[in-house]
């Protein structure tokens, strides 16, 4: 975006702090806004009838949450939390919607990050439903890759207990796999930095989920 629609933008925005552990919406909440992270982790997540929690995203900051029911004018499919001390910048869905009609940029912009996500959610599902472990595991670190753009070494947002919860899992599993990926010379674990030794043999394994 330019420095003009920044700045127009920045005339709807309000920023909200938050504590660890605090709701930001809960599932069924009206969608009444965007939510963009500036500080701090935030995990948005779903529980089951028996309490049991699915995270299904955590983002960090620059990242944008909220959009889908916005622009429905529908409620929050799921629910997010502050994971550390947070904070976010809300975008109103009223004056939102009103802005991006004089802002096509702006909307397009949009779309391209959703068509992004939708694309890494899929990915996502297929892994919690049709590969093993891991796969799912080795899929993760290459998208943790990407997303910090650094192909030799990735640090952990999230603790293991959260990461298995991610990708469906124990966290005393976690802590197995990364003992035989290390001992394969796939990776190297430093407490939350993993250093990746052999990006093929980590893409190879994210498809055959051998190891």
């Amino acid at each position: 975006m330019s420095a003009d629609q920044l700045e127009t933008l920045s005339r709807i925005a309000v920023c909200k702090h938050y504590k660890r552990g605090e709701m930001i919406f809960n599932e069924g909440d009206k969608g009444n806004g965007i939510y963009i992270v500036e500080t701090g982790r935030i995990k948005v997540f779903k529980l089951s009838m028996d309490g049991k929690e699915q995270i299904l995203h955590i983002y960090g900051p620059g990242h944008t949450f909220g959009e889908v029911p916005v622009f429905q004018g529908k409620n929050f499919p799921a629910s997010s939390m502050a994971l550390e001390p947070a904070g976010l910048i809300f975008l109103p869905r009223d004056r939102f919607v009103k802005l991006i009609t004089t802002m096509p940029a702006l909307g397009m912009n949009m779309l391209a990050d959703l068509a992004r996500r939708l694309r890494d959610f899929t990915v996502q599902i297929e892994a919690l439903s049709l590969k093993e472990v891991p796969a799912r595991l080795a899929a993760y670190l290459l998208t943790l890759s990407r997303e910090q753009n650094n192909e030799t070494r990735v640090s952990l947002p999230i603790s293991k207990a959260q990461l298995s919860n991610l990708i469906g899992t124990t966290p005393e599993t976690i802590s197995r796999m990364f003992k035989k990926m290390g001992d394969a010379g796939l990776i190297e674990v430093q407490t939350r930095t993993i250093e990746i030794q052999d990006k093929e043999g980590l893409e190879e394994l994210s498809e055959s989920g051998r190891l």
